[in-house]
């Protein structure tokens, strides 16, 4: 497969970077906000928001009673909550897996345009030739795709917990198949041992991290910690102080002994970063390009087109609702229940 890059159509680049521009500055902030908590209260609705999406979302979700998490995090928080409406602030298959997992839930997204490199670069027409290929391994798939290649995996993982579920199939005697990131992918079958074939496919954030300006930015900041997401590639993952998902990221920047830290992943996990840990620096690693030039500028462009506006006018008139198939979801649950109540 191409570079993941190929995904991002130019005007999406451009609106990505305007937005970027704006530094998150809303003119209307405390409007916005009135209307939010306003429209929560009238729709019997509760925002759930990812790490990445705009640090106004999540600081909005947190004030309304919401929640901030990884997709799973979010997933489950929103089929224990009360309200019968879910908004899902992130990207589509955060979603899917919400409805997946609350069936009789009404799920919102506010845009439908909020996708995924790795959901777009594993189709499940494709996945499923490549699956027909190896009947004798086990398909895993991560969390980053859709309902419909959830469906026919023998287990669905997320980066918190792949690497244990990866460790327990190859005691078992288990060959496995794994889509979509090669990278992740990579770092699981090193970490592992693993007898694993990799689809290949990537992060268009994660991929644009590069190890010879991260060596740069660390002769900068000699006293600075590394945090590496495993969906970086395999250099830049080998120079961290603490590899894991979003949540071990956050963690690991409390807990480790550095008053600051290189971090690779996307840029908007530093509100919650920060929050818990004020008194410390956070430094975006660097990505193959600046400027103009580069593509994600550590900012997933589609978590980006998530806005307090959007926000607001999807809770205001019940938008952008998620549909999905009472047979897809039934297929598609069974993997997640794997993982969930994996070691419970």
């Amino acid at each position: 497969m191409e570079d993941s890059s190929k995904f991002l159509a130019k005007d999406l680049i451009n609106r990505h970077k305007d937005a970027l521009v704006a530094n998150y500055a809303v003119p209307n902030k405390e409007e916005l906000f009135a209307s939010i908590s306003r429209n929560i209260e009238l729709n019997d609705a509760t925002l759930v928001s990812h790490y990445y999406v705009d640090p106004l979302i999540q600081e909005i979700t947190e004030n309304t009673g919401g929640f901030v998490g990884d997709s799973l995090e979010m997933a489950k928080f929103g089929s224990k909550c009360a309200t019968q409406n879910l908004i899902v602030c992130g990207v589509k298959f955060m979603a899917e897996t919400a409805k997946i997992l609350s069936p009789e839930k009404n799920i919102y997204v506010p845009t439908y345009e909020s996708t995924c490199s790795l959901d777009l670069g594993c189709p499940a027409d494709e996945l499923k030739i490549m699956k027909d290929q190896y009947p004798d391994r086990l398909l895993v798939v991560y969390a980053n795709t859709s309902a419909e290649v959830k469906a026919m995996a023998d287990w669905v993982v997320t980066s918190s917990i792949a690497r244990e579920i990866i460790e327990e199939l190859d005691l078992q005697g288990e060959k496995i198949l794994w889509a979509p990131d090669k990278y992740l992918g990579g770092y699981l079958q090193k970490e592992t041992g693993a007898d694993m074939i990799l689809w290949d496919s990537a992060c268009v954030v994660h991929e644009e991290f590069k190890a010879s300006g991260l060596r740069d930015l660390k002769k900068l900041h000699p006293d600075a910690g590394i945090l590496v997401h495993p969906e970086s590639p395999l250099e830049v993952v080998s120079m961290a102080d603490a590899v894991g998902s979003t949540s071990h990221l956050i963690k690991a920047s409390k807990e480790l002994d550095f008053n600051k830290f290189i971090v690779a992943t996307d840029k908007s996990i530093f509100y919650k970063m920060a929050q818990i840990s004020p008194e410390k620096e956070f430094f975006e690693a660097p990505t193959g390009g600046t400027g103009s030039s580069c593509k994600s500028c550590a900012h997933c462009p589609w978590m980006g087109l998530n806005s307090l506006k959007n926000v607001d006018e999807c809770l205001d008139r019940l938008i952008n609702e998620i549909h999905l198939d009472k047979d897809l979801i039934q297929k598609a649950k069974i993997p997640l229940d794997k993982m969930i109540n994996f070691n419970v």
